[in-house]
């Protein structure tokens, strides 16, 4: 006797349902979701008023290279 299993596919993220970069002057597909305060303060200038802004991997990229030495500060300011 074989047993089937059938998956049904959810869809459930705004990024799975294709919306696009948020980021003034791109209209890329968003790979990454991310506090619009965070993606500001790192001088990406945001075109949204919404709680995430979401971002293509060029700006996702963009965002990592100019949080890094903030994070890397954060990482030694608690590590005892």
């Amino acid at each position: 006797m074989t047993h089937i299993l059938l998956q049904e596919a959810y869809v459930l993220g705004r990024i799975d349902k294709g919306v696009k970069c948020r980021v003034s002057g791109c209209g890329r597909e968003a790979v990454r979701s991310l506090s619009t305060e965070k993606v500001r303060s790192a001088g990406l200038n945001v075109s949204s008023s919404e709680r995430r802004a979401y971002l293509c991997k060029e700006h996702y990229k963009e965002y990592k290279k100019k949080t890094k030495k903030d994070k890397q500060l954060e990482k030694w300011r608690y590590s005892g």
